[in-house]
């Protein structure tokens, strides 16, 4: 099979990617933190990191590859969430009802990434569970004079990792010039990042040698990873959001408390999200969630192939007439392969996965396909066309056959008695009700639109 290519953002450069143990590849994203529906830009890295673990698993082989995505549970929006709940005197610790809220959220995002067709990953550890790890992982650095105890914190040296900045290419001293940073009596330098924080009877925390307390955001994944893919694993992911100082934080411990491993080996971003033309932003109005666009009718499939019409690397912009183009183009594809069992996937599309997962590409190989059980062998490495995914598209009315054989008759009549005029009408009727009409020398071809409203059909006489 056609060698992958990625581009890792480490060494900022493409490379071929090969795997630790082509037996073991192991791969991590960096998951939600939990305090509410994911909105648009949540599901970007989920829809890219799925392609990929479908292209890994058809090289390498099912049982070959483990996905790890975590679950951020411990959090100040969710705490906050918890604690209004117990002073509305809901039963319960803090801590139960912190496990309560988060449950819900879960399975919330668990809900709407199912909708996006994304596969669910093979680990999804949540942070509280591995307190204890991390516990182990902040005592080793200690010990190892990276992090230090200072009124009930703990925090990470930076500068006793002397290769910190390469992820993002920048130096200590330009970080602390260019940012904010929180400058603390407890912090022996600005840039120190927090490991472990003491927690008030208000809020949620766990016993520790440094007293009651909850972990840094940072230290989360370091452990998880560690305990669940050790200390050298092939492929870290997430938005570029996270690059820094997120990942950054994460390689310096990683590498400080485990010198004898790695940690990742190829990094993977992928950019942000736009709507129409802007950022995504609640004061300009244009902030989605995934659930909101389910709810408003636009189906997941189309979300997906919207979001893989532009390659990660790039900023993707979320338009409603890209919805629009991507169902019609769903609802013809799906028509090609009903009924139809998978073959094996195109090479073509095969080739532009690999390389850097080139989504568009593989779009684009997709429309030359011409056997139906080849399209849909190949769509389904895109997720796409997969017979799960497709009542959307097979809703009562869908189903415009008849109306293209009436369009037809009515077209081949005009052109023996050259009056077009009941063409043209029965054409503005059909667009009227959401059809997309297509007439050509081949035949006429109609298309369910988003608009499209069975009950504005033109009667058929």
């Amino acid at each position: 099979m056609t060698e992958i290519r990625l581009h890792n953002t480490l060494s900022r450069r493409k490379e071929v990617f090969e795997p630790i143990d082509a037996t073991n590849v192991r791969l991590y994203l960096c998951g939600p933190t939990v305090y509410d529906r994911a909105h648009l830009g949540n599901a970007r890295p989920v829809v890219v990191i799925d392609v990929l673990y479908r292209l890994l698993r058809l090289k390498y082989g099912v049982g070959a590859v483990t996905y790890v995505r975590n679950f951020t549970d411990v959090d100040d929006k969710i705490n906050a969430t918890a604690l209004a709940r117990k002073e509305a005197g809901a039963p319960g610790t803090l801590e139960e009802l912190i496990r309560a809220r988060t449950e819900e959220t879960i399975g919330w995002y668990h809900a709407d990434m199912d909708a996006l067709g994304a596969l669910r990953p093979d680990l999804e550890p949540r942070a509280t569970d591995f307190i204890g790890a991390m516990i182990a992982m902040i005592e080793e650095l200690i010990a190892k004079g990276h992090a230090y105890a200072k009124d009930g914190h703990v925090l990470f040296r930076v500068r006793s990792y002397t290769r910190y900045g390469a992820l993002s290419g920048r130096s200590v001293d330009d970080m602390i010039a260019g940012a904010r940073v929180e400058v603390a009596p407890f912090k022996e330098d600005p840039m120190d990042f927090v490991l472990w924080k003491p927690s008030d009877a208000d809020l949620p925390g766990w016993e520790s040698p440094w007293g009651r307390g909850r972990p840094g955001w940072h230290i989360e994944c370091s452990a998880m990873s560690y305990e669940l893919l050790g200390a050298s694993f092939d492929i870290h992911a997430g938005g570029i959001d996270l690059q820094f100082p997120h990942h950054e934080n994460e390689i310096a411990q990683s590498c400080c408390a485990h010198p004898e491993g790695g940690f990742a080996r190829y990094w993977l971003h992928n950019e942000m999200l736009q709507v129409e033309g802007k950022k995504m932003s609640k004061s300009l109005g244009n902030f989605f969630t995934v659930r909101d666009l389910l709810g408003q009718g636009i189906p997941g499939e189309v979300i997906r192939f919207v979001f893989l019409q532009t390659h990660y690397g790039k900023p993707m912009d979320w338009t409603a007439e890209k919805a629009a183009q991507a169902e019609a183009t769903l609802r013809k594809w799906r028509a090609a392969v009903a009924g139809v069992a998978a073959s094996a996937p195109a090479q073509a599309v095969i080739e532009a996965l690999s390389d850097d997962l080139n989504t568009a590409g593989a779009i684009a190989a997709l429309h030359a396909i011409k056997d139906p059980a080849e399209l849909k062998a190949s769509a389904a490495l895109l997720g796409l066309l997969e017979d799960g995914m497709g009542a959307w598209a097979a809703a009562p009315g869908a189903d415009l056959s008849a109306h293209a054989a009436a369009l037809a008759d009515l077209r081949a009549r005009a052109m023996a008695s050259k009056d077009f005029a009941p063409v043209d009408a029965m054409k503005a009727a059909l667009i009227a009700a959401g059809v997309e009409v297509r007439m050509s020398k081949a035949g006429v071809e109609l298309l369910a639109g988003p608009g499209f409203d069975a009950a504005k059909l033109p009667a058929l006489g």
